[in-house]
């Protein structure tokens, strides 16, 4: 990675790490998006980790949290993290949201907080992978953040895979649909 790269995670770690936590409950951010004990997890771009360790707490020891990032720096920060808090539920993996490399249907929930203005390019093949991985009942969590509420429904809806459900403070959800026969 560049030295541009590398600084601007560090940026976006010590945000995450110091502002975050003053001014956001992970967990008040997280239960609105449908996350429960015993469930299987996607965080898509994890960062840092802030919103990891609580996803983990939420789905206790029989759930899990897949923990996915591009940067490698983030997967390193997430696992020192895990290991520091003795984490036993979360898997944490170096890929690209348009192929997890998950099985097929194994995801209750995949949350999207922070990140969705980056994938507005690859929104198609992202929300494709997310009806492959998610379960028929799951659901896909998006924080709301630079893009309206409007612009995010489109986005997301566009494909016929998913369905707007409702909104839950600044959590819009998308509810899986069947394919067609």
């Amino acid at each position: 990675m560049s030295l541009h790269d590398r600084i601007e995670f560090a940026f976006i770690s010590f945000m995450h790490d110091t502002m975050y936590g003053i001014f956001m409950d992970a967990e008040k951010l997280l239960k609105p998006a449908g996350i429960k004990k015993g469930q299987k997890i996607l965080e898509v771009g994890c960062g840092p980790g802030f919103f990891t360790i609580p996803a983990a707490k939420i789905v206790g020891s029989k759930g899990i949290v897949y923990a996915i990032d591009i940067n490698p720096f983030a997967i390193k920060k997430v696992e020192k993290k895990i290991k520091k808090e003795n984490i036993k539920n979360v898997e944490v993996i170096l890929t690209d949201v348009t192929n997890t490399q998950l099985q097929e249907s194994s995801i209750d929930v995949a949350f999207f907080f922070g990140v969705i203005h980056n994938l507005i390019g690859i929104i198609d093949d992202v929300v494709k992978e997310m009806h492959r991985i998610i379960r028929s009942d799951g659901l896909i969590a998006i924080q709301k953040g630079r893009k309206s509420s409007e612009d995010i429904i489109s986005l997301i809806t566009q494909s016929k895979f998913f369905t707007f459900k409702e909104s839950k403070k600044r959590i819009l959800l998308f509810q899986k649909k069947e394919k067609e026969k």
